[in-house]
């Protein structure tokens, strides 16, 4: 059940629609048709990007407060976390918008996988295609003529790692000396997550992006550019960061 909605909902449409936009690239190039799809998926995901960086951003507002929380109700962690969701909501902040980007994404990553792993391109399967796409009669899979996007690239796996601590470095804003100077279990807890987040995650990421096909760390990439941009372009976070 869950792979045929995924076949259908997902892997299909997906497929159809990189055979129709490497259809209309110049020299059917599917690394820039992979760079044109994670574009239209951004901004198709704008809005929702957008309400996570804006949770983000009362977050950081609202840490002050959540801290005197933490010490009010120290030795009652229920109570903690009850008085913490209670000021997210009176707030208005939603501590999982980010993650719900991310996971929405993941089915993305995975029909590329498929496709680019499995599919057969440059071979394109005709039965896949609505009737309104068009097959190309070549498809080049050498991106700028060097990465092949069906096999390993080191490159982009190390550019995925970069662009993604960059990200983050911007997402999360510069480490807070709470964070820094920890005195307490759950200022540790903190920490630990703040360190995974800036450090160990954008090397999952670079790792993982070795191991498979090329077009999904391409597509992660474009998508960690584009994020990058859109922070750069509200002027908020560097501005921010270069006020520390």
């Amino acid at each position: 059940m869950i792979s045929h909605a995924f076949h259908v909902g997902v892997y299909v449409p997906l497929y159809n629609a990189l055979i129709g936009i490497v259809d209309w690239m110049p020299f059917h190039d599917m690394g820039f048709a992979i760079i044109a799809l994670t574009i239209v998926v951004r901004l198709v995901l704008y809005p929702l990007s957008k309400r996570a960086i804006a949770s983000q951003q009362k977050m950081k507002e609202v840490a002050p407060a959540i801290e005197e929380v933490k010490k009010k109700f120290k030795d009652d962690l229920k109570a903690q976390n009850e008085a913490i969701f209670k000021l997210y909501r009176e707030k208005g902040v939603n501590p999982f918008s980010g993650l719900l980007l991310l996971l929405i994404q993941i089915p993305i990553l995975l029909a590329l996988y498929w496709i680019f792993a499995l599919a057969g391109l440059p071979t394109v399967d005709t039965t896949l295609l609505y009737s309104f796409v068009h097959a190309p009669e070549s498809i080049h899979m050498q991106f700028l003529g060097v990465i092949d996007l069906g096999g390993k690239s080191m490159v982009l796996a190390v550019l995925v790692a970069l662009s993604q601590a960059l990200y983050t470095r911007l997402a999360m804003g510069p480490r807070t000396k709470q964070i820094i100077e920890k005195s307490s279990f759950s200022e540790d807890m903190a920490a630990s997550f703040d360190l995974q987040a800036r450090y160990a995650l954008p090397v999952l990421f670079g790792v993982f992006s070795y191991y498979v096909a090329a077009a999904a760390p391409l597509y992660w990439l474009t998508g960690n550019c584009f994020m990058i941009a859109q922070e750069y372009l509200s002027g908020r976070r560097f501005s921010d960061i270069q006020r520390r």
